[in-house]
């Protein structure tokens, strides 16, 4: 993402729909995780749901193979410039990994998902939101010509919850609809944006 296209991007996410999404994701999180916990959050971007969980006191690192999307992210978090596929940090580093819908767009989502099993603790987990490409939200995004969603790599879900079995002991639910830009608290696949697969490390 370049500068300029940072900024746009940070321009959008002040609209009050997209601050209700971030709300949204940040209290699926809040409910998934433990006090004390150390998060690992890949391609995080400007990492506006990462910036919450830090205000809440956890300790979170931002990783980023854009520079200047993740000079956008806010002071509380650590950020480092990297590939998802090539992780810089020292085996068992952390207590949770989340990929806050970045996961299908990694170029080698299979080789991102081994590090970060390398990178988590024994008893550690990773949580994956995913675009749900059955969704009218991902079908109204990609017929939109200048839609981050356009440059998504993967959308065969099956796939990759396979992926992540190998290695993690999973389960997966849909979440987080909309209806006309309405959100709604709804599992549905025709309506949830996401598709969450959380994995515990075998």
């Amino acid at each position: 993402m370049s500068s300029e296209g940072s900024s746009d991007y940070l321009r959008s996410c002040r609209s009050e729909f997209w601050r209700q999404v971030f709300a949204a994701e940040l209290d699926y999180l809040r409910g998934r995780l433990r006090p004390g916990e150390e998060i690992l959050s890949v391609g995080c971007g400007p990492a506006i749901v990462e910036g919450g969980l830090a205000n809440d006191g956890f300790a979170v690192t931002g990783l980023d193979v854009s520079r200047e999307a993740i000079s956008c992210a806010p002071d509380t978090l650590r950020t480092v410039v990297a590939p998802a596929e090539k992780m810089p940090f020292a085996d068992g580093s952390f207590d949770v990994v989340l990929f806050i819908v970045s996961l299908q767009f990694i170029d080698d989502y299979r080789q991102a998902l081994s590090e970060t099993r390398r990178v988590l603790r024994p008893e550690g987990r990773v949580i994956a939101m995913l675009l749900n490409p059955a969704s009218a939200f991902f079908r109204g995004k990609m017929a939109e010509a200048d839609s981050y969603v356009r440059r998504i790599r993967h959308t065969n879900l099956a796939e990759m919850e396979s992926s992540m079995a190998e290695g993690f002991e999973v389960q997966s639910e849909f979440f987080l609809s909309f209806i006309d830009d309405q959100i709604f608290s709804g599992s549905e696949p025709e309506t949830a944006a996401l598709y969450v697969i959380l994995g515990g490390k075998k």
